[in-house]
C-alpha cells in the first residue's frame, strides 16, 4: 500500500511537477497552497500523510513557522524541506524548527525518491515506537543510567520521595525526562502496581479540562452523552502524573487545590463529591514562582504541589551522559529495524557533544533513531546525524550536504550567486565576476559599496543595454537610473567602461 506524502508549495506549476514525481515514485500526492491548508489537511486528509514536503518561501505563512505549528499541535510526520541554493541558512534554521531533510531546488528525481524513502522508514520506525508498550524494567532508578552527578543527585532525591507519599513537582525543560523520574518514584514505592495515569495539562483544550480530571455526569453539558469518571477517579489508589501543570487554567486550580487538600473531586454536572486516594507527582517547564508573581499560577497551590522538589537537568549541562544514552537507544532500535547497527565513531559521539540539545533526551532519543533507520554500515558516523551536523558544521551550499568534508573558508567570507569564499589578501586578484566582502582591515564592507560594484559589473556584462541589467537585477528601469545618478555614474561614462573593460578588468 502507497504512503501518502504532502506538498506544500505556493508555486502551482512546482507543486503539479512534484505531484508527478511523487506518484512516479509509488506514493499518493496531496497538495496543499500554504501552510494553513497543510495545517488543516494534517488534522482531517485521508490517507493521513505520513511525510511532508513543505517550501521554506511563500507568502503569509512560511515554511519555518509552519514547522513551529506542527509541532505545537503535535504532528510529528518527517518535514523534507525545499530550498534555493542561497538560502542556505534558512534551511539550517529549518532543521532547528525540526525538519528531517532539505532538499535543493532544482532538485533531481533520484535525491528526491532517497529523502522520501528515507522520510517514510523513520515515519514507521517512530510509529511502531509510539505504540509499542515498553517494559516494566525500563520504568526504574536501575535502568537511569549516568555519568553524571547532577544526574546521580536527581536519582537520589527519587528514591527517597518513593519513600512517602506526599506530592512531588519535577521542574525540567522539556525532553528531560521528568515523566521518566515520575515512573520511576512510583515503581520504587508502595504503589508500584496500581494505576499511574498521565495527563498533559498543556495539550487539553481549557473548556475540557475540568471534565477531563474530574469527571462529569451525563448531560453536564453540551456533548456529554456518557458519565465520564475521570482521571483523578481513575488513578484511585495509585498515581496520577499531571505534566505541564504550569499550563492549567487559573479556573481549574482552586479545583485541584482542594483536591490535593481533602482528596475529594467534584465531577462537573454532580451533586456530591467522591473521595480519592493518590499520589500526586507533577511536572512543569515552567518557572512557576514567575507564574505566581504574574497571577498566572496561584500561590496556594504552588506550595501544596511543591512539597518535595526535584529539578532535572538539561542534556547540555550533563553531555557526560551522551554516550551511555546513545548506546542505549542502539540496543533498543537496532533489534526492531533488522540492521546490524553496533555502536557509534568517536566522529560521531564527538559531533554530538558538541551540540547543545535544545530538545534534550527526546531530541537525542530521535536523531539515534532516525541514524538507525538510515544507516547501513556497522557504526554510526557524523554522516548519519545530518540535521545535527547541519547545525554544527553548517551546510554546504554547492552540494547540499550537511557538513560536507572540505577545506574550511577563509573568515568573514561568504558564498552567493555573486561571490565564491574568497581570502582578503587575495581581493586584488578576484576573477572576473566575483565582489569583495572583506575591506583591507578585515571589516565587512558597507552595502552600497558592494551594490555599486554589482550594478557596474551588470552594466559592463550586459554591454550598456539597460533594460537587461535592469531585469537581471530584479529592478525597474526607473530605480536603476535612479541609483545610477546617485553613484555619478552618467552614460557617457558607462560606455567607455564596456569599451575599457577587456583592458582593465571588471573594476
Amino acid at each position: 500500500m502507497s504512503e501518502a506524502v504532502l506538498i506544500v508549495d505556493d508555486d502551482p506549476i512546482q507543486r503539479r511537477l512534484l505531484q508527478g514525481a511523487v506518484e512516479k515514485l509509488g506514493h499518493a500526492a496531496l497538495a496543499a497552497e500554504n501552510g494553513s491548508v497543510a495545517l488543516d489537511l494534517l488534522g482531517r486528509a485521508e490517507p493521513h500523510p505520513r511525510a511532508m514536503i513543505l517550501d521554506l518561501m511563500m507568502p503569509g505563512m512560511d515554511g519555518i513557522e509552519v514547522l513551529h505549528r506542527m509541532r505545537d499541535r503535535g504532528h510529528a510526520i518527517p518535514v523534507i524541506v525545499q530550498t534555493s541554493k542561497g538560502s542556505i541558512d534558512t534551511a539550517v534554521e529549518a532543521m532547528r524548527a525540526g525538519a528531517f531533510d532539505f532538499i535543493v531546488k532544482p532538485v533531481a528525481p533520484a535525491r528526491l525518491g532517497t529523502a522520501i524513502g528515507n522520510a517514510l522508514k523513520v515515519a514507521a520506525l517512530e510509529s511502531r515506537e509510539r505504540n509499542a508498550k515498553r517494559p516494566a524494567s525500563d520504568y526504574s532508578f536501575n535502568a537511569l543510567a549516568t555519568n553524571s552527578a547532577a544526574m546521580r543527585r536527581v536519582i537520589e532525591l527519587g528514591r527517597k520521595a518513593a519513600a512517602t507519599d506526599i506530592p512531588i513537582l519535577i521542574e525540567g525543560e522539556s525532553g528531560v525526562g521528568k515523566e521518566l523520574i515520575a515512573r520511576a518514584i512510583q515503581a520504587a514505592g508502595e504503589r508500584r502496581r496500581k494505576p499511574f495515569i498521565t495527563v498533559n495539562c498543556g495539550a487539553i483544550p481549557d473548556t475540557l479540562v475540568e471534565s477531563i480530571l474530574f469527571g462529569h455526569e451525563k448531560g453536564a453539558f453540551t456533548g456529554a452523552t456518557e458519565k465520564h469518571t475521570g482521571k483523578f477517579v481513575e488513578a484511585d489508589t495509585g498515581t496520577l502524573f499531571l505534566d505541564e501543570i504550569g499550563d492549567l487554567p487559573l479556573s481549574v486550580q482552586v479545583k485541584l487545590l482542594r483536591a490535593v487538600q481533602q482528596g475529594e473531586v467534584d465531577p462537573v454536572g454532580g451533586r456530591g463529591t467522591r473521595r480519592v486516594d493518590i499520589r500526586l507527582i507533577s511536572a512543569t517547564n515552567h518557572d512557576l514562582i514567575s507564574r505566581v508573581k504574574e497571577g498566572r499560577f496561584r500561590e496556594d497551590l504552588f506550595y501544596r504541589l511543591n512539597v518535595f522538589p526535584i529539578m532535572v537537568p538539561p542534556l547540555r549541562d550533563r553531555k557526560e551522559d551522551i554516550p551511555l544514552l546513545v548506546q542505549g537507544f542502539i540496543a533498543r532500535f537496532a533489534p526492531e529495524h533488522q540492521n546490524r547497527i553496533t555502536g557509534i565513531r568517536a566522529d560521531a559521539l564527538q559531533l554530538l557533544a558538541d551540540y547543545d540539545w535544545p530538545g534534550n533526551i527526546r531530541q537525542l532519543e530521535n536523531a539515534v533513531l532516525r541514524a538507525v533507520v538510515l544507516c547501513d554500515r556497522g557504526m554510526l558516523g557524523k554522516e548519519d546525524f545530518p540535521q545535527i551536523r547541519a547545525q554544527v558544521e553548517g551546510i554546504d551550499p554547492d552540494t547540499g550536504a550537511a557538513g560536507a568534508d572540505r577545506a574550511a573558508p577563509a573568515s568573514g567570507a561568504f558564498s552567493s550567486p555573486i561571490s565564491e569564499r574568497v581570502d582578503p589578501a587575495e581581493a586584488s586578484a578576484l576573477p572576473k565576476g566575483l565582489l569583495r566582502a572583506i575591506d583591507e582591515n578585515d571589516n565587512i564592507r558597507p552595502l552600497e559599496a558592494i551594490e555599486g560594484e554589482l550594478i557596474r559589473l551588470a552594466i559592463e556584462h550586459y554591454e550598456g543595454q539597460m533594460s537587461e541589467v535592469a531585469r537581471r537585477l530584479g529592478i525597474g528601469r526607473s530605480t536603476l537610473y535612479r541609483k545610477l545618478k546617485e553613484m555619478g555614474i552618467e552614460p557617457a561614462e558607462k560606455m567607455r567602461a564596456v569599451a575599457a573593460r577587456s583592458s582593465k578588468g571588471p573594476f
